[in-house]
């Protein structure tokens, strides 16, 4: 891992549930957008990352969809890998002959799934289609007409049609409806605002449970009072103490135990995780991407000498507008927040906001000198992956 970068972007079903997740990759030497050295770069990331971190630490117990150019296909790459585990993702620049015909046909009947990337219904294309299992239609690469016409005429076959980049939920509910069941893009983390909408009454007391928590002065009687007001927030924390994370000699039977036990700043990045979580039905896929950018922020504040649990709640309220479906800058009006962490939120400015800037950028694979101006992209890229390690502990224990 030492010259290559690694992320992925999930994949969501009609329920808006995680299907899988794509691996984007990029190394020092290599950028998979470039035909040169593209081969190597999938093999690479193959060898020194998948291999080596293996799949679970990269995509938990999902599948992975993986980009593979001719080269790879006609080296038979893929078959270094379990086929219930990846997808084959075809490039559009492949050039589709005989050769790739026939090892596709043989990746398919050895039970491989098969998918075709920003398919455009082409000639050239139409013999794939009977050995792919998914198709991507890239909905930014077409008018909205063409892509609704390609859905129309691959209905005929038994594929499934995953629409990427899709960004708003307008566009997830139209491709939706003409028959999509699979969805990449930012707009299940965007939120839906609707103009004079109101919190709901518990929705008001959860954000006044925050600014009770994250109040600097509060102390061990004040946060196990707060805690045990809520039933449910109690049990879940009880729950996660108790729980094979820890290794407590003894079973923690009050709150006001178990804060001693683990201190004021573990139990509050626990209560701030768990009433964030509790106040919306939002999908799966957000609050594993609001943990991800908590952890990522906590973790570089050590590289740009801030607080690491300031940094933390940061990284999880720069999300409220997307949980709460009202602006940001009127969510984060509703807790007592210092000045500069507000504007780092809402502005990006200070130290604080470059720190969120880069771990945006990072998730939105945004990479460039530009993009990381003061910090190594390997330093962040092995950030991320310390951060979707723990976040899949923390969902696993919730």
């Amino acid at each position: 891992m030492t010259d290559i970068l690694v992320g992925r972007q999930q994949i969501l079903d009609c329920d808006l549930k995680i299907y899988a997740y794509e691996i984007l990759f990029r190394g020092t030497d290599f950028d998979l957008n470039l035909k040169d050295g593209a081969t190597s770069a999938t093999n690479q990331v193959i060898t020194d990352s998948i291999l080596e971190i293996g799949l679970n630490g990269i995509v938990g117990s999902g599948k992975a969809f993986i980009n593979f150019t001719a080269q790879n296909l006609l080296e038979k790459t893929p078959l270094h890998l379990p086929k219930d585990r990846i997808v084959i993702e075809v490039l559009e620049d492949v050039t589709v002959d005989f050769r790739i015909i026939n090892h596709l046909r043989e990746f398919s009947q050895q039970g491989y799934t098969i998918a075709l990337d920003d398919f455009v219904y082409t000639p050239e294309w139409v013999p794939l289609i009977e050995f792919a299992d998914i198709i991507k239609l890239d909905i930014m690469a077409m008018p909205l007409s063409e892509t609704l016409a390609t859905i129309e005429k691959l209905k005929a076959y038994d594929v499934k049609l995953l629409a990427e980049k899709v960004e708003t939920r307008e566009a997830f509910e139209v491709l939706k409806k003409a028959g999509c069941v699979l969805f990449q893009g930012f707009f299940f983390s965007k939120p839906n605002i609707v103009a004079g909408k109101r919190l709901g009454v518990n929705q008001i007391a959860t954000i006044k449970l925050l600014s009770t928590i994250n109040n600097p002065e509060v102390s061990f009687n004040e946060l196990s009072t707060v805690i045990t007001q809520d039933v449910g927030l109690s049990y879940k924390l009880l729950h996660y103490i108790n729980s094979a994370f820890f290794s407590f000699p003894n079973k923690i039977e009050s709150i006001h135990h178990g804060v001693t036990c683990l201190g004021i700043s573990e139990i509050k990045r626990w209560v701030n995780i768990l009433t964030l979580t509790s106040v919306t039905n939002k999908p799966d896929a957000l609050f594993q991407n609001i943990l991800i950018r908590g952890k990522m922020c906590e973790l570089l504040a050590e590289q740009f000498d801030q607080d690491p649990s300031q940094m933390f709640l940061m990284g999880m309220l720069s999300s409220l507008d997307s949980l709460l479906d009202i602006p940001l800058e009127e969510a984060i009006s509703q807790l007592p927040m210092s000045e500069g962490i507000e504007r780092a939120i809402l502005h990006k400015e200070g130290v604080a906001g470059e720190i969120l800037s880069y771990v945006i950028n990072y998730e939105q694979w945004k990479l460039t000198d530009e993009d990381m101006s003061r910090i190594k992209p390997i330093t962040i890229g092995e950030i991320y992956f310390k951060s979707v390690n723990w976040s899949n502990e923390t969902l696993g224990c919730k």
